[in-house]
């Protein structure tokens, strides 16, 4: 960011008016040029650079702590690389100038979706093909074969990122190499995922590691003025209040931009066109320090999502107890689920972190005092991008 963009962020603007873009504050939205992660790019394209000469790299994994940017960053490359690797053929040679060689295919799988041998070979599938790829009446071994068919002629291959190895409910380690076992030889992979290689069982497969470490706190306040900006035009987000919620976030970017994104939509209800300082605070209060990736959330099979709607609207007296809740959910026209359906739901989902139940202190009658449901992700932000109001 050049100095003229940084002294303009911090001046005092005049009157303002229009509605909030909250769009561009999403914290699942991943935009082509993700801010305050340059020195990062560059040590993915020093791991990527045999392909940008024809050659493949070495299988490599990437990992950080949860809101550091892993995704962002590396969607963006794959994002950009794709597209480099489609104009390959279009490049006009001369005498004068030599020929550039091929570049490898580029393609990202999400493990929060493709959890599954079927929806991982799918994706794969879905990246290389031109036509579409049938969902039904297709099985995983002839996924698996018109991979092997794609690659057989190819020059160089494919080189695959795959996010959010190691999640609750995705794919593991030694599951990706069981899978990658599968391919042929021309296809390079690139995983990405929160814990340690050694934690995940990766090491024996990968030929590099490279870390990525939580925002510092300037380049957390770059990425929540930048997206404010891009997504209005207007300075939204005042660089003193983009700055308090770097403070809050502790380098997570999910966490910082869920805040934003609360903050605005508070101030948009209002019917202001600029986030007051009642609005970061009421913001910073509604998103739980212990949040989980709203990715996560949004992955989730729909009926879930619909559960998880319902629950994030509820009153607090009506999610004083699991069983309060289920007759709460069931009561909601849209859910169409029993009421032993509705409980399993939420005792599955607390298992895995999403829901958490607190279990009251003290009981009038015999017996374990009932649990208190609590959502572990940003309610508004999530109702907000599920269009529930």
């Amino acid at each position: 960011m050049d100095i003229e963009t940084r002294v303009r962020r911090r001046r005092t603007g005049g009157e303002e008016t229009g509605l909030i873009d909250l769009e561009a504050l999403s914290p699942v939205a991943h935009v082509p040029e993700p801010s305050g992660r340059g020195p990062t790019l560059e040590r993915l394209l020093d791991h990527l650079d045999p392909a940008l000469d024809g050659r493949l790299p070495p299988n490599a994994y990437v990992y950080g702590p949860f809101g550091a940017g892993k995704s962002a960053v590396v969607r963006a490359l794959f994002d950009h690389l794709a597209g480099l690797s489609t104009k390959v053929g279009d490049i006009v040679h001369t005498t004068t100038r030599a020929r550039t060689p091929p570049v490898p295919s580029f393609v990202t799988v999400d493990t929060r979706i493709a959890d599954s041998e079927f929806g991982f070979y799918h994706s794969v599938l879905d990246g290389l093909a031109d036509e579409e790829v049938p969902e039904h009446g297709v099985g995983t071994t002839q996924l698996r074969e018109r991979i092997h068919e794609r690659l057989a002629d190819a020059t160089v291959g494919v080189v695959v990122a795959v996010d959010h190895v190691g999640e609750p409910g995705s794919l593991s380690g030694d599951r990706l190499a069981e899978l990658f076992a599968g391919l042929p030889s021309t296809v390079s992979w690139l995983a990405v995922g929160r814990d340690p290689p050694s934690e995940v069982s990766l090491t024996e497969y990968t030929a590099r590691s490279i870390q990525i470490d939580r925002y510092g706190r300037q380049a957390l306040v770059d990425v929540l003025t930048a997206r404010a900006d891009d997504g209005t035009g207007r300075r939204v987000l005042a660089y003193d209040h983009a700055r308090r919620i770097a403070e809050w976030a502790d380098g997570n970017a999910h966490h910082a931009l869920a805040a934003a994104f609360v903050a605005a939509d508070r101030a948009r209800q209002d019917g202001r066109a600029t986030v007051s300082a009642a609005d970061v605070t009421g913001a910073i209060r509604a998103v739980p320090r212990a949040s989980v990736s709203l990715g996560r959330v949004l992955s989730l099979p729909e009926n879930r999502r619909r559960v998880l709607a319902v629950v994030a609207a509820l009153p607090a007296d009506e999610r004083t107890s699991v069983s309060t809740t289920t007759d709460a959910v069931v009561d909601d026209p849209s859910v169409d689920l029993s009421g032993t359906t509705v409980r399993r739901v939420l005792y599955e989902l607390a298992e895995v972190g999403i829901l958490e139940r607190i279990q009251a202190e003290e009981t009038a009658g015999k017996g374990r005092p009932p649990s208190r449901v609590e959502v572990r992700f940003p309610a508004v932000v999530f109702r907000r991008l599920t269009r529930r109001e």
